[in-house]
């Protein structure tokens, strides 16, 4: 018989962190999961929302990219402060100082192009443009989770801010480009 996803040991307003340590359903590092795994679906959605085009196909694959990145972060964010040092030692793929320096190619790619933008942005000009703006507000709702959370004692590497950070700067100039 198949293992059921419904395990019920979350009836109680609790769920597990990565080493099994169980808090709150609303703990600040499950609302940064939750934030990041919002955040994966609207890079989902903004990808479907691409144009059948070159361009859209080299985006797609940038985003895919992006999303196994982000499930390592997740990953990274579910463990908790006094388990950081397992993680450490773990096999578990992290986000790096160089996933980073790739979308940082990939912002000053986009710069090089002469994006022209006046002051904010209104979205929804197509629905690619829409939808990479959705997948930007969700970047900085996780961002602001993420960042939360060193106040509750969960210390997180730099390359973890750093990546969600320029994620976020990448979809804004990623809407842009859609626009046009």
């Amino acid at each position: 018989m198949a293992r059921s996803i419904a395990t019920r040991t979350g009836d109680d307003g609790t769920t597990g962190l990565l080493y099994g340590q169980r808090v709150a359903k609303d703990h600040p590092q499950i609302e940064a999961v939750g934030a990041c795994d919002e955040l994966n679906v609207a890079l989902g959605a903004a990808k479907a929302s691409l144009p059948a085009t070159p361009r859209g196909a080299e985006v797609r694959a940038s985003l895919t990219r992006i999303q196994r990145q982000l499930v390592a972060l997740m990953g990274e964010v579910a463990c908790a402060e006094a388990d950081a040092a397992r993680y450490a030692a773990s096999t578990f793929e992290r986000v790096t100082a160089e996933d980073v320096s790739l979308l940082d190619t990939e912002l000053a790619a986009l710069e090089a192009r002469g994006l022209s933008f006046d002051g904010w942005a209104t979205p929804g000009a197509n629905p690619g443009a829409a939808a990479l703006d959705v997948a930007r507000t969700a970047a900085r709702r996780a961002e602001r989770r993420l960042t939360a959370l060193a106040g509750q004692g969960r210390h997180l590497r730099p390359d973890v801010s750093r990546f969600i950070n320029r994620l976020s700067d990448l979809l804004w100039l990623l809407a842009r480009e859609a626009e046009q």
